[in-house]
């Protein structure tokens, strides 16, 4: 039987001090301890109130009870197992570029990862962070890794222009049985050494931080900020075999060869036709590299 291990909460203050200004890169934080989902409550706080929630903004839960993914999928994250938080951001990037902010957010959270937990994470397109299987073993569509986080990224209107609400939930300490599928893994699971959910924290607003500035700096332009070679660098869905699940119910099959200038995935069938994948859900089908 699972035994959930120690579960300390995240000290606010002490949070507060190290990542709020002048000391960190943060306008406003707040952790609350339970919620349906960050990205709703955030949202409907900016469009509330938007000049209460500045760039950059940060909410955090310790539980929550609605988590939302793609495709409106709900979970439920037990307490203080899981890093569950949403950003408000007001990049400073035109709109059409926002496509981007999935993969940007990804390599964050994969740089976080690989700096502080020592797990070799890496993306699968659009918005999974992935790890290792503990034991190897190969799962249908995902091969011999695990979903250990995802992204979700919503733009908002408020009475004050458009802003992003970016959430992230990483799994850090769940048992194997309180993971909701098969296709799901926590850190310590992986192998995670000294997996501490506030560094972890420090660690994920840092190089978001990083990350987007490069952006913003470039004007939301991903080459001009060498962004496309870091995103392409580990993301493991490129160079496979991957089969597409469109909206619509259509299907793609081929080799996910590179991602575009917005985004997209770009996928080749066995005919050399490209196809230009903006959603969908993927299946990794086998290594072609």
């Amino acid at each position: 039987m699972d035994t959930a291990p120690d579960r300390p909460a995240l000290r606010e203050h002490v949070l507060r001090e190290l990542l709020l200004a002048p000391a960190g890169p943060l306008a406003r934080l707040d952790v609350v301890e339970r919620t349906g989902s960050t990205n709703v409550d955030l949202a409907a706080a900016l469009r509330a109130d938007p000049d209460a929630w500045p760039h950059p903004s940060l909410l955090a839960a310790e539980a929550q009870d609605s988590g939302r993914g793609r495709a409106g999928r709900t979970w439920e994250t037990p307490a203080r197992s899981a890093l569950m938080v949403s950003f408000a951001l007001r990049p400073a990037a035109p709109i059409t570029t926002y496509g981007w902010l999935p993969l940007l957010a990804g390599l964050g959270a994969v740089n976080a990862l690989r700096a502080t937990v020592g797990v070799p994470a890496v993306l699968k397109w659009p918005n999974d962070v992935m790890v290792p299987a503990p034991d190897g073993t190969d799962l249908a569509g995902w091969g011999p890794l695990r979903k250990v986080g995802g992204i979700l990224t919503e733009l908002v209107t408020t009475p004050a222009g458009a802003a992003v609400v970016v959430g992230i939930g990483i799994n850090v300490s769940q048992t194997a049985g309180e993971l909701p599928v098969p296709s799901a893994t926590s850190l310590a699971l992986a192998g995670g050494r000294d997996v501490d959910r506030e560094m972890l924290l420090v660690a994920l607003v840092s190089a978001l931080a990083e990350v987007t500035a490069r952006w913003s700096e470039h004007g939301g332009d991903v080459h001009a900020a060498g962004l496309v070679e870091d995103v392409s660098a580990v993301c493991a869905t490129l160079g496979t075999q991957v089969r597409v699940e469109l909206p619509g119910g259509r299907e793609v099959t081929g080799t996910a060869q590179r991602l575009d200038h917005e985004g997209a995935l770009v996928v080749v069938d066995g005919g050399g036709t490209e196809h230009q994948v903006l959603a969908g859900d993927v299946h990794h089908v086998r290594a072609a590299r």
